[in-house]
């Protein structure tokens, strides 16, 4: 009698083993990928706190550096002027022509980014891009036309940088 449950004892532990195998591996299994995920969460999460910094500092150089192509542009028009300061020219007419040039490159440089000149005069008033500074009663332009421009106005690819200064037409 004591051989018979010692019997079934060891019969019931080979089949606890053989039950516990299978399991013990799935719980390896399922440990080391648990640890995989971790590790490429953690890797993730480095590339994205690096990207983020590249961005940050892109951007941050983006600003720094973003009127370089202009201010290069603009070098020529600074080397004219000081230039015709540099001349020591007689006539006014010689003093004219030079700033004439000058204005004229300035202008190019301006237009080539983005820079329009808002010059209304004769045509209708428009609230978007001019500002009235007052009225008169003109024969010579049919009302709510700009008959002066006190200051141009400007924009800058399309978006009022500043709306002329106009003196519009009133009717009788």
């Amino acid at each position: 009698m004591t051989t018979e449950p010692m019997k079934e004892a060891a019969e019931q532990a080979d089949v606890d083993t053989d039950v516990q195998s299978p399991i013990a591996a799935e719980l390896e299994a399922v440990q080391a990928e648990l640890a995989q995920l971790r590790e490429e969460s953690l890797r993730e999460r480095a590339d994205l706190d690096n990207q983020r910094k590249r961005l940050t500092r892109d951007v941050d150089m983006a600003r720094k550096f973003a009127n370089e192509r202009l201010l290069g542009q603009l070098l020529p028009v600074i080397d004219s002027l000081e230039a015709g300061l540099g001349v020591n020219a007689d006539g006014a007419s010689a003093l004219r022509e030079g700033m004439e040039l000058t204005l004229k490159q300035l202008l190019k440089v301006a237009a080539d980014n983005g820079l329009v000149e808002v010059n209304p005069v004769g045509q209708p008033f428009n609230p978007e891009h001019h500002q009235a500074m007052s009225t008169v009663e003109s024969a010579d332009h049919p009302p709510g036309h700009v008959v002066q421009v006190y200051q141009k106005g400007w924009l800058l690819n399309e978006r009022l940088l500043r709306p002329a200064l106009v003196v519009v037409s009133k009717s009788d």
